[in-house]
């Protein structure tokens, strides 16, 4: 496995995603700071800032596993499965660089209740 090669691409989707966060985190700050006299237009910068932080925390949350899989790159963990060990799939792995489990296993968490 090349792991020069992602190593390259998780860096280049953790400087995307801090600059995605930035602008959302921008955005939902510009939206608090603004007076405006019509209900109607503060609920709709309410609305957007809603969105903006619902969005800042998704990336916040890839973020987070771009991170765990630079770190499994430095391990030397990275491209097994954190659950089982096997190998994670080649294909999983050009689609979703950060993947941390297999197929199988992925499927297993993602047939649980979140709660």
């Amino acid at each position: 496995m090349d792991t020069a090669h992602y190593k390259q691409i998780l860096a280049g989707k953790e400087r995307d995603l801090l600059a995605e966060i930035a602008r959302l985190e921008g955005e939902a700050r510009e939206s608090i700071g603004e007076a405006l006299p019509d209900l109607t237009d503060q609920a709709t910068a309410y609305e957007e800032r809603e969105l903006a932080l619902q969005e800042s925390n998704l990336e916040w949350q890839t973020l987070k596993q771009v991170r765990d899989a630079l770190q499994r790159l430095e391990d030397g963990t990275y491209g097994k499965c954190v659950d089982c060990g096997h190998p994670i799939e080649p294909a999983r792995l050009a689609a979703v660089p950060w993947a941390p489990s297999c197929l199988e296993d992925q499927g297993k968490h993602d047939k649980q209740p979140k709660g």
